[in-house]
């Protein structure tokens, strides 16, 4: 029986480790957290595995198969490095760094050591994104709206922008990410930042909201928006559309998607129509829904196990090559923010 460890017994540890905690083909061996209260808790849930507070003490003790990595964004590097070299196959958690050459110092070395990785864009596993896919390919898509507005995590780092790389890096690059993988690549972006809307919050010193203006290699063009002053869920309607000449999907990150303009609109329906000053409004009941599952975050992980264990790691949907690209999407972002220009993204 093959043993995994996690790294990081913090929030979206304790998320993995709901899942592991039903496995029966692998052998949850070793926690590891800088807080030791943490790694014992996770012990003490699991029934089974040994704590420890340094990651290579773990290593030599419990010689684990995998590893889940779940830990800030400044804090990687030598972790994922050790691991290669000890050829640990490593589950990473987004967004893999702020630094884009450590990086690729850690994809390449990866690759050459022959090592399985996977990072953590569950929502790739949904069973939405499959129906938007398929409406993606049987339209032509000239603009993509994106918007995520939300508040702000309960995570001290997450505060400062040199530590957490700002909301659009490490929250909204689950949008950034599922738009790369359903609709494809970006070619170059141009984003702007605002501050001073989010007030009496100590240690703060992130982007408010910012909006990004995406160029992509087929054509398109897409803006992406991203606030944490919201206090109420009626802030906006945080979603992903794709607009199409005669329909549109709208993509609710692991929540529904909405299908406009497939089925006929009622005959009674008063949605403002009007071409000649290019006034279009059409969303009444000709509205197909599917909802999500609820399964993408356990499918997730249970694919990179399932490779461990079987060698074949033809089903991860997120490989550490390609969670590169959606962290240089992000990262290009904050580039221009800083420099007031527009910013290729970097895809290799």
């Amino acid at each position: 029986m093959k043993k995994l460890a996690i790294i990081g017994c913090g929030g979206i540890g304790t998320y993995h480790l709901g899942h592991f905690m039903e496995y029966r083909d692998v052998e949850l061996a070793g926690f590891c957290d800088l807080i030791p209260e943490r790694a014992e808790k996770f012990a003490e849930t699991a029934g089974c595995g040994r704590a420890f507070t340094d990651y290579r003490e773990m290593y030599d003790a419990v010689k684990p198969d995998m590893v889940f990595i779940c830990i800030p964004p400044t804090c990687h590097g030598e972790i994922e490095l050790e691991t290669i070299r000890r050829g640990i196959h490593f589950f990473v958690e987004k967004p893999l760094t702020l630094d884009l050459d450590l990086a690729r110092r850690i994809r390449d070395a990866a690759e050459a050591a022959g090592i399985i990785t996977a990072s953590g864009f569950q929502c790739r596993y949904s069973n939405i994104v499959q129906p938007t896919v398929d409406f993606i390919r049987t339209h032509e898509i000239p603009y993509v709206e994106c918007a995520r507005m939300g508040g702000i995590p309960d995570t001290p780092w997450w505060l400062k922008k040199s530590l957490s790389g700002g909301q659009a890096v490490e929250q909204t690059i689950h949008q950034f990410d599922i738009i790369r993988y359903v609709f494809g690549e970006p070619e170059e972006v141009f984003s702007m930042a605002t501050r001073g809307f989010v007030k009496g919050v100590e240690g703060y010193d992130t982007d408010d909201l910012s909006t990004t203006i995406v160029k992509f290699q087929n054509g398109a063009l897409g803006t992406i928006s991203t606030g944490c002053y919201a206090e109420n869920g009626a802030c906006f309607d945080s979603k992903i559309t794709f607009s199409a000449k005669d329909a549109r999907l709208d993509h609710y990150i692991i929540g529904k998607v909405n299908i406009y303009g497939e089925k006929p609109a009622p005959a009674n329906d008063s949605g403002l129509v009007v071409k000649g000053d290019g006034t279009m409004r059409g969303d009444g009941a000709d509205v197909s829904t599917i909802l999500d599952d609820g399964t993408a975050g356990v499918v997730c992980d249970r694919t990179f196990v399932d490779a461990v264990l079987t060698g074949d790691a033809s089903k991860i949907k997120s490989p550490y090559r390609d969670a590169f690209r959606s962290v240089s999407f992000t990262l290009a972002c904050n580039k221009s923010m800083e420099t007031g220009l527009p910013v290729r993204v970097e895809l290799d």
